[in-house]
C-alpha cells in the first residue's frame, strides 16, 4: 500500500515531468514568439549559419534604446550555452551590453556531426559567424563588437581576435591556456601527452575510414579528457537527463576521442603575442593553467592597452557559477567592453 506521503511525492514528480518534458521556451512576448522581456534586458532565441551548419543561441539585449555594444561569449571545452556563458551574459546585459551566447557546431542545440567533436578551427569560424550575425542586427553597434572567452574558450577568442578586425576588444576569464606546459600539467608527463595524441590520431584515422566516431568521457575516469576529481564533481550533474532539468541544456559527458590531438597540441602561446587590441585578462589563484602560465601569456601580449585583473583565492569552478566571483569578474569586464570601439 502506498502511504499518503509516497502518493504526494509521486504526484509531484509526475506533474513536474509533464511540465518539463519538453525543453522550456524562452519566449513569451506576443510580438515575437522567441523573445521575452526580463526587466533590464530582453532575451531572444536566434539561429545563424556557420560554414553550412546552423548554430542556435540566445541574444540578450538591454531593454534601453540602442545601438548597443555587443559581446560574443565562447565557453569551456565541450560547453553548452546554459553553463558559464549564460551566467556572464545576463550580468553583462544588465550593464548595457548586448550579448550573444550559442552552442558551437557539434554541440547542444546546434547542428553538425560527429556530435561532441572539439575543433579549435571550427570554434574560431563559429566566433566569426557570431560576430557577423551581431553586426547585422538592428540596434547593435557594429563598431563595438567584443569577444569574451572563458576557460578553454580563451584560446578560440584569442585566435579570432588576431584574425578578425571587427573585434574591438577582448576579455579572457580563468583561461585554460593551451600550451605544452599546460598539457603536461593536466596529463602528468610528456609520455602521457604523446600517448593521448597517438590515441586521438588513430581515432581520427578510424573515423575517416569508417565514418564512425569513437568517444571518451570528459570526466569521471582515468581515460577521460579531464581526470581531476574536482572537475568531475562539477561536471557530472550536468549529464543528468531528468525532464525537469532540461533548462540546463544538452551537455553530455563524452567527447570524440580524436578531439584530444587538437586540444593538447594547440599552442596559444604562439598566437597571444600577436594581440594588438585592448585586452582584459581575469584570473585567480586556483584557476585553470595555474598562476605562472597566464602571467607569461599576459606579458607576451603586444597590446599597449592590456590589464591583468587578479581575484585572490578564486578557483576555476567559482568562475563558472559562484555569483560573487562572477559579479567581481563582470565588474571589471563591463567597463572594459563599454570603453572600447573599433576605429573606422
Amino acid at each position: 500500500m502506498i502511504s499518503r506521503r509516497q502518493f504526494n511525492s509521486i504526484a509531484i514528480v509526475s506533474s513536474m515531468s509533464g511540465v518539463f518534458a519538453a525543453r522550456p521556451s524562452v519566449a513569451a512576448s506576443s510580438a515575437d514568439a522567441n523573445q521575452s522581456a526580463l526587466g533590464s534586458y530582453v532575451v531572444q532565441t536566434v539561429s545563424f549559419d556557420s560554414s553550412g551548419e546552423t548554430l542556435v543561441g540566445r541574444l540578450l539585449r538591454p531593454a534601453s534604446e540602442g545601438p548597443h555594444p555587443a559581446v560574443v561569449i565562447i565557453g569551456p571545452v565541450a560547453f553548452v550555452k546554459e553553463q558559464s556563458p549564460v551566467q556572464y551574459a545576463t550580468r553583462l546585459a544588465s550593464r548595457g551590453l548586448a550579448v550573444l551566447i550559442f552552442d558551437p557546431r557539434y554541440h547542444g542545440e546546434s547542428s553538425g556531426t560527429p556530435r561532441r567533436y572539439e575543433s579549435g578551427e571550427a570554434k574560431v569560424e563559429d566566433c566569426q559567424a557570431a560576430l557577423g550575425f551581431l553586426a547585422a542586427q538592428e540596434g547593435i553597434d557594429a563598431n563595438r563588437l567584443h569577444l569574451l572567452g572563458i576557460c578553454q574558450g580563451v584560446n578560440w577568442a584569442i585566435e579570432t581576435a588576431v584574425t578578425d578586425d571587427r573585434v574591438a576588444s577582448l576579455g579572457v576569464v580563468a583561461g585554460h591556456y593551451l600550451t605544452a606546459e599546460t598539457a603536461r600539467m593536466y596529463l602528468g608527463s610528456d609520455a602521457e601527452v604523446e600517448a593521448r595524441t597517438e590515441r586521438a590520431t588513430a581515432a581520427a584515422a578510424d573515423f575517416k575510414k569508417t565514418g564512425e566516431a569513437s568517444y571518451i568521457p570528459i570526466v569521471g575516469s582515468e581515460d577521460a579528457l579531464l581526470t581531476a576529481t574536482a572537475i568531475a564533481d562539477w561536471y557530472l550533474p550536468w549529464d543528468n537527463r531528468a525532464p525537469w532539468l532540461t533548462f540546463k541544456g544538452g551537455w553530455e559527458n563524452r567527447i570524440t576521442a580524436m578531439s584530444e590531438a587538437g586540444i593538447w597540441g594547440w599552442r596559444i602561446d604562439e598566437t597571444a603575442p600577436q594581440l594588438s587590441l585592448p585586452v582584459l585578462m581575469i584570473h585567480g589563484d586556483k584557476a585553470a593553467s595555474g598562476q605562472d602560465i597566464p602571467r607569461r601569456i599576459f606579458e607576451a601580449i603586444a597590446s599597449e592597452q592590456k590589464t591583468l585583473h587578479w581575484i585572490d583565492g578564486a578557483n576555476q569552478l567559482q568562475f563558472y557559477e559562484d555569483p560573487l566571483i562572477i559579479d567581481a569578474a563582470v565588474n571589471a569586464l563591463a567597463p572594459h567592453f563599454l570603453a572600447f570601439g573599433r576605429s573606422i
